[in-house]
């Protein structure tokens, strides 16, 4: 009679102890489900960045994916990620989406899915205020240009016949080559560049409004997560339907889209 009523006993904590675990388990599979894993590269202003002193990452696209994730019922947990690096976290299941001024071109199509375009832009250029010989992307030839690595920018530079490329980590490290006269233009997104200005009351330096190619960012997504992609397009209709997107581009833009 012991023995049967020890094995009962051990039997009723087994059960007791697996039914915790289940419990747990489900518990901390809710709460993952509750959370929008993203990766960014932060040194994008103003699409993504973060000033000193502060905590928290800032810029369009941050408080983009945090009102995308909010309206997904989601929480954005925000990753900062090399751009180069940013697919294979993505292709490695590390994070959910990316978004950090991504532009949508068939190359990355192959290897991910992206949203509906959330931001269209082109490439621009800066020189310095005393510079005569260039006033548009045709006149680069014989010419050193800084871009960073690893984006659109680089590759279209590359493409131009008889320019030096001088590719460099940050837009910042691209404005201060420009500065100590190491190159002679810096081709970016549009936004960055007039971020950079404005932001910067930048002097000796000026914009040129000649654009090259017209680029349109997208958030993206694994290829076997269509239904995450579903949700992502829908709650950015939402945004704009509401109006909240439009609030998000004057903070950061101003009036005009």
């Amino acid at each position: 009679m012991k023995l049967k009523k020890l094995a009962m006993i051990f039997t009723g904590t087994l059960l007791s102890l697996a039914m915790v675990g289940c419990g747990g388990s489900g518990d901390q599979a809710k709460q993952e489900a509750k959370v929008l894993r993203v990766g960014a590269t932060i040194d994008f202003a103003p699409f993504e960045f973060q000033d000193e002193g502060q905590k928290d990452y800032q810029g369009f696209d941050m408080d983009l994916i945090r009102a995308v994730a909010k309206e997904m019922g989601r929480e954005a947990e925000i990753q900062n990620i090399g751009f180069d690096g940013l697919i294979p976290a993505l292709q490695a299941k590390n994070i959910d989406v990316i978004i950090s001024g991504m532009t949508i071109n068939d190359e990355r199509k192959e290897k991910v899915n992206f949203s509906a375009p959330y931001y269209q832009s082109g490439l621009t250029m800066v020189v310095r205020s005393d510079e005569e010989n260039i006033k548009s992307f045709n006149d680069l030839k014989g010419h050193k240009v800084a871009v960073q690595i690893g984006t659109t920018s680089a590759n279209m530079v590359k493409s131009l016949e008889g320019v030096t490329v001088t590719e460099l980590n940050t837009p910042a490290d691209c404005f201060m080559e420009l500065k100590a006269r190491g190159v002679d233009a810096v081709v970016n997104d549009r936004p960055v560049n007039d971020y950079y200005i404005n932001q910067s009351q930048a002097v000796g330096v000026k914009s040129l409004s000649d654009m090259l190619s017209a680029e349109e960012y997208g958030i993206a997504m694994s290829k076997d997560n269509p239904d995450l992609q579903k949700e992502i397009d829908a709650a950015l209709k939402k945004l704009r339907d509401n109006g909240e997107y439009d609030k998000i581009y004057q903070k950061w833009f101003g009036t005009g889209k």
